[in-house]
């Protein structure tokens, strides 16, 4: 079970950084609340959302992107682990 907390956010963000990506939030139009800048390895995320959307926002792109363990330290791997079971439990977030 994730707990939907500014700490759990601070995880979820440091796994996409483990992973090259920079995330930033911004207010926009995001039809998914996120846009993704592939070859700059930006995820920008709608500003407005609470933690809760965020986090879910940063699961759904963790899933849509090559992600390689090796490049995770020792916690942040066991706690991606812990949020990919997650969502395979979970596979509606809710935003």
């Amino acid at each position: 079970m994730i707990n939907f907390t500014k700490y759990t956010l601070g995880k979820v963000e440091s796994l996409l950084e483990d992973q090259g990506y920079i995330v930033r939030y911004e207010k926009g139009t995001f039809t998914s609340g996120y846009c993704i800048l592939e070859h700059r390895k930006v995820a920008v995320l709608n500003k407005f959302y609470d933690t809760e959307a965020r986090i879910n926002c940063l699961l759904d792109i963790l899933i849509s992107v090559d992600v390689d363990e090796s490049l995770f330290g020792v916690k942040n791997k066991a706690f991606y682990r812990q949020a990919m079971k997650h969502l395979l439990q979970n596979p509606e977030p809710v935003v």
